[in-house]
């Protein structure tokens, strides 16, 4: 609720301080003592346009503060989350909205002293009261939030929330499928490319390294002759033949082997070592006459493996990768068209998952319209059951559910609800602020307001003169309905009738004091002697008659006993 206003240097208020309490608050005082100043002033620090003419002349400045205290602090973190706000004494019930106004019309919005937008003001304002005056476009007047409040006084939160999460699975599902859809459409029209490159790769056939090791065999095969007369040079050098290696290693073992015996154990180890060198040597004639005989098979075969490297080398260039990894674009160019190929499949079998989540959703949506249907039908006698006490007894309200089109259709279900009125018999419905006058409108509004109010999400709501234009029983049933209110919220009432004043639990006199332009607005709370000689001057005007006293009495004692 809010717990106070401090408002300074705003219009003919110099410095004011007024403190809250729950339930219904009345607020009286002369046609421009200033009532309307507090209301300007309370917009301010919840995010209404900022004018330079509300600074007080003389003043440098304006700032206003309000003060909010909550038990349910859902609402108001929901929003400081949205914006990135800190909210630690939010956890705690409590909020400091606060606005600055300079002399050229600019403003600065606070908090709990933490810089803000006054967009994020507003958001914040919009979550903790409503000021319902009788031309004003937010709140019930908004047809943008009648679904809100119908869904509010249905309390069908389960069906909400079913309905959320149907609609979430449909969403998901509708996404994959398009995006399926836009994949096999990219694909498709690269069709023709995939099927001719795998077709290109499939004749190919590379091979993992193949074009390395190509490379290899052309540089030896280019050098034929030169690895062939050296390794028949090796040859010689290694061969037994003559006065190779190998025939030298062998005359060696022969001179030792004749004095093996005279030398003792001795040239073992020696010998070992010329019997190993034999066999390496004549492993190593062996290897090189085989080389040589590949050398010379595969000398014919240069032209072929020119051909080969260029093959590789030509399809690398033309699909813009490293030869050396020819194998694995290969690979995933015939996986791509394979997935392709396979994709008509997936794509029915996503069009059938969103074809279910949509039954499930509509499902879950037709199920919360009845109940919105059912809804509508108890608020429509509720709200005509208060209406003939506040002298619309020719009025006919109704709660109308129109149906969305499915382009429209959402978290929220499948319609929306707009509240209409007829004043006079044999007129149309239509909108409340387009049917009702002033006067009616705010009646009508009120009497809403009364049948909603064990499902209004705010803590706050204010009413600027609710009782323009009516007095006697009208104005007495306009209190009771009030103060029905302010059993369940806190409500703040400007007001010029005595009936209405009578109902509050705490009464304000707001008045200006000073003289010439020295005039400032002040208010005062009223003890019971007080608010009597208040009321009497409301029923008598500038001279107060003991007729009025007594009637301002048997007026408040006939509101406590209420």
């Amino acid at each position: 609720m809010l717990s106070g206003l401090s408002i300074r240097d705003i219009v003919l208020v110099d410095r004011l301080d007024l403190t809250f309490s729950g339930g219904l608050s009345v607020l009286t005082g002369e046609t421009g003592a200033g009532k309307s100043i507090l209301l300007d002033a309370l917009g301010l620090a919840l995010g209404a346009r900022a004018d330079s003419g509300l600074v007080r002349h003389g003043a440098t400045q304006a700032s206003v503060t309000a003060s909010f205290e909550f038990s349910d602090t859902k609402p108001v973190e929901a929003v400081l989350d949205q914006v990135g706000l800190t909210g630690d004494a939010v956890r705690d019930g409590a909020l400091l909205l606060r606005r600055v106004v300079s002399l050229d019309g600019r403003s600065r919005a606070f908090v709990d002293d933490q810089p803000v937008s006054v967009g994020t003001l507003r958001r914040l304002g919009d979550a903790l009261v409503e000021i319902q005056g009788q031309f004003d476009a937010h709140g019930l007047l908004d047809p943008g939030t009648h679904r809100q409040f119908l869904d509010d006084f249905a309390d069908h939160g389960g069906l909400l929330r079913d309905t959320a999460a149907a609609f979430g699975a449909w969403l998901e599902a509708r996404s994959s499928h398009e995006k399926a859809s836009a994949d096999i459409e990219e694909a498709r029209a690269r069709e023709a490319y995939l099927r001719d490159a795998v077709a290109e790769f499939d004749q190919l056939a590379p091979l993992p390294g193949e074009e390395s090791t190509l490379s290899e065999l052309r540089a030896m095969l280019a050098n034929a002759g030169q690895v062939i007369e050296g390794m028949g040079q090796a040859l010689e050098m290694v061969a037994a033949d003559g006065s190779g290696a190998e025939a030298m290693v062998a005359a060696a073992q022969r001179a030792l082997e004749r004095i093996e015996d005279r030398a003792g154990s001795r040239l073992g180890p020696a010998l070992a070592a010329l019997d190993r060198a034999s066999v390496e040597l004549q492993e190593a004639e062996t290897a090189l006459a085989g080389i040589a005989q590949d050398i010379e098979a595969d000398t014919a075969r240069l032209e072929e493996v020119d051909d080969r490297l260029h093959a590789l080398r030509a399809l690398a260039r033309k699909h813009g990768v490293e030869p050396a990894t020819l194998s694995e674009s290969h690979g995933e160019l015939t996986a791509k068209l394979e997935a392709m190929d396979a994709e008509g499949g997936v794509l029915a079998a996503l069009e059938q998952a969103m074809a279910t989540a949509r039954k499930i959703y509509f499902k879950a949506a037709k199920r919360l319209s009845a109940s919105r249907a059912e809804a509508a039908a108890r608020l429509d006698g509720a709200v005509m059951d208060e209406l003939p006490p506040l002298r619309l007894e020719k009025a006919r309200f109704k709660t109308a559910l129109e149906a969305l089109e499915e382009n429209h259709w959402a978290e929220h279900g499948l319609d929306r609800a707009v509240f209409q009125v007829s004043t006079n018999p044999g007129t149309p419905l239509g909108p409340l602020n387009r049917i009702a006058s002033g006067g009616e409108l705010s009646r009508l509004l009120l009497a809403l307001r009364v049948a909603l109010a064990a499902a209004n999400p705010l803590p706050t709501l204010i009413f600027d003169e609710v009782d323009a234009g009516v007095g006697g029983a009208v104005a007495a049933a306009v209190g009771e309905r009030l103060q029905k209110l302010g059993a369940r919220l806190q409500v703040l009432v400007v007001t010029h009738s005595p009936q209405v004043a009578a109902k509050g639990g705490e009464h304000w006199r707001i008045a200006k004091s000073g003289a010439g332009d020295r005039l400032v607005t002040t208010a005062t709370t009223l003890d019971q002697a007080e608010r009597q000689e208040e009321i009497a001057r409301m029923l008598s005007g500038e001279v107060i008659t003991n007729e009025a006293r007594a009637a301002a009495a048997s007026l408040l004692q006939r509101s406590s006993g209420a």
